[in-house]
């Protein structure tokens, strides 16, 4: 797994590409999310959510992905589950202080958004985890929010 999210960090912009063609599918489908029902979804979406991303990320499916964030490195893989950047004890090399034999999950962040179109939005304070979201679908919240700030754009439109 470690190799995969190494692999995963140094082709952030392919991946960031992917994720750039992948999420209007899924915002598309809010129809299809609605009808089934988005808490019916989530059980089969979310185990393909984690199969994939904890194939590539070793996603730990906190329920509030922000890989596109931080370079295609899971913060959640941070031994101290820090959600904004190094603890302070990254060693000289770059290691983890927790797992020496580990690269920061931090310092792989910084590395991976500095290949990504987006790489500036690392400096983005993110808010804490909300633990209650822990095991669901990011990508059905990213669908469902994106439909609730559409149909309040076509509102405020008219």
């Amino acid at each position: 797994m470690y190799s995969v999210r190494l692999w995963a960090v140094r082709h952030a912009r392919l991946l960031e590409l992917t994720y750039r063609a992948f999420e209007p599918v899924i915002v598309k489908l809010h129809p299809l999310w609605k009808a089934v029902g988005y808490q019916r979804a989530e059980k089969p979406v979310g185990k393909l959510e984690e199969l994939s991303k904890g194939l590539l990320f070793d996603c730990k499916m906190c329920g509030q992905c922000i890989l596109s964030s931080t370079g295609m490195s899971c913060s959640m893989n941070c031994p101290k589950t820090m959600r904004n950047g190094p603890c302070g004890g990254v060693l000289q090399n770059g290691n983890c202080e927790v797992y020496p034999e580990k690269r920061c999950v931090w310092v792989e962040a910084w590395e991976g958004s500095q290949k990504m179109k987006g790489g500036d939005k690392i400096q983005v304070v993110q808010l804490p985890v909300d633990h209650r979201l822990e095991g669901s679908s990011s990508w059905l919240r990213v669908a469902r929010e994106a439909s609730e700030q559409q149909a309040v754009q076509k509102g405020g439109s008219q």
